[in-house]
């Protein structure tokens, strides 16, 4: 409940509405800047692979040091949790945002001392710092998007965020492409030094983001008024199960992205040169972003004769996007893009088997990815061209349906379960890292079975894992 003095008053209830909706805005543009800087990951493992002379393993060191920093700040969150009480139900809210934006600021300021030293430790540090900077901004803002109304609808609440989370991954290979590959790698910029202006530019907009965070008003929620001083969102079984879900879900996406630049410069795939297979990376995010707004129509209150209509013009719109911004970048014709629009009607499809179920809906987007993995490593040429850019449609609401269907009926271990849930991002650390090994030893077309793995997981999950049971 909001904190305060509980009035009935119609005023009171328009002035709740209003501030639910600026820190709505305010969240999404936060999902925005986390899901940009997340996606220029893919497009540093390249660069710095070529920089540093790196083999896949080493250049995997890059998720690992990102991803990594989830699972230590959240188990440093846990445990403090467990002994002096959770520091979100502390500080609330608002200053563990603002908290995590100062942070990530950091993070991405040390970019500047790394490519001066060329040390490539140095990145990997400044990519840590940054890590842990957005480890706190999933800890406060995922839960506090989803209390920002009613549980019915916490899932499409997320998903539209995490829309917009997509769309900062879906401009990100192309803006991050052509900046560090093109613009800032030209003959008066050397080594790493083309990464120094991109990563201060990003630590502004983030200090920026911390100001306006601390001006505004933030509606106030706590589940109890009472510090509590244990454990107790373990004894929740799918919240248990949800943290290895959330585990193989990121470790699957984060290994495929990170891998698809390089597979998509395969002779049997594309050959495509990294600036160009940075381009069509935005397909791949893209398709998150395009699935999630979906899924935020679908998951929401809309009654049912008009979803089918308002996700059809959704997915057009975002369509239009990814291709806009890909064509200003590569100039690809639009006949060349008709399978992934294609892959776009599947997925809507996929939407209505789903019946705006959040469990039926991760169980059938999982199958359709396992699918795709398969003729990913089976296939060569433009079929596994599109059906690995296709797999980002089919996780798009992987994310938020776990992570609401895991913290659901959590009560006052709400903050804490959503912890928990973001130390298990530590998936996007291993999974990758043990897929470049595979790529080192197999190749990179066949190190793409390893996925199955985690798919066949959140299949499990979405049959049974979700549903709930106290221990």
């Amino acid at each position: 409940m909001a904190g305060g003095v509980v009035t009935s008053s119609t005023s009171v209830e328009l002035e709740t509405t209003a501030s639910k909706k600026s820190a709505f805005i305010v969240l999404t543009l936060l999902f925005f800047m986390w899901g940009f800087l997340t996606c220029l990951n893919d497009i540093l493992i390249p660069y710095l692979r070529e920089v540093f002379q790196l083999n896949y393993l080493q250049a995997m060191m890059v998720q690992f040091a990102f991803f990594g920093a989830y699972f230590v700040g959240s188990l440093i969150y846990f445990l403090v949790s467990m002994t002096y009480g959770d520091p979100i139900s502390r500080i609330g809210y608002k200053n563990g945002i603002i908290a995590g934006l100062v942070i990530a600021a950091t993070g991405c300021a040390l970019f500047v001392p790394a490519a001066q030293y060329l040390l490539y430790g140095f990145f990997l540090a400044a990519l840590f710092c940054l890590g842990i900077g957005l480890t706190v901004l999933q800890i406060a803002a995922n839960p506090y998007v989803a209390i920002l109304g009613s549980r019915e609808t916490a899932s499409s609440r997320l998903n539209l965020a995490q829309g917009f989370n997509s769309f900062g991954t879906t401009i990100a290979p192309v803006l991050g492409g052509y900046f560090i590959f093109k613009f800032f790698a030209g003959e008066h910029v050397s080594g790493a030094d083309a990464v120094k202006i991109p990563y201060l530019g990003l630590a502004g907009l983030f200090l920026l983001l911390a100001v306006v965070v601390k001006m505004i008003n933030l509606p106030r929620f706590t589940e109890s008024d009472e510090i509590e001083r244990s454990a107790g969102a373990l004894k929740y079984r799918h919240l248990v199960l949800g943290m290895l879900a959330i585990f193989m879900y990121v470790g699957g996406e984060v290994s495929i992205g990170s891998l698809m630049v390089n597979f998509f410069g395969l002779p049997q795939i594309a050959g495509l040169e990294e600036a160009d297979a940075s381009a069509f990376l935005s397909f791949y995010w893209g398709g998150a972003m395009i699935g999630r707004f979906l899924g935020a129509i679908s998951l929401g209150e809309m009654p049912a004769s008009k979803k089918l209509g308002f996700m059809v013009l959704a997915a057009i719109a975002s369509f239009l996007v990814i291709y806009g911004v890909v064509y200003l970048n590569s100039g690809i014709t639009f006949t060349e893009v008709l399978p992934f629009l294609g892959f776009v009607v599947l997925n809507l499809i996929a939407f209505q088997f789903g019946k705006s179920h959040a469990a039926r809906t991760l169980a059938i987007f999982s199958v359709l990815v396992i699918a795709l993995l398969s003729l990913v490593v089976l296939m060569d040429g433009p079929v596994a061209f599109w059906c690995v850019i296709a797999i980002g449609l089919f996780n798009s609401i992987m994310w938020s349906n776990i992570f609401t269907l895991a913290i659901d009926g959590l009560g006052k271990f709400t903050s804490q379960g959503s912890s928990l849930l973001v130390m298990a991002i530590l998936g996007g650390a291993l999974v990758p890292l043990a897929q470049g090994a595979l790529a080192d030893a197999v190749g990179v077309q066949a190190s793409f079975a390893l996925p199955i793995v985690c798919y066949l997981y959140l299949l499990s999950y979405g049959l049974f894992g979700h549903k709930q049971k106290v221990s």
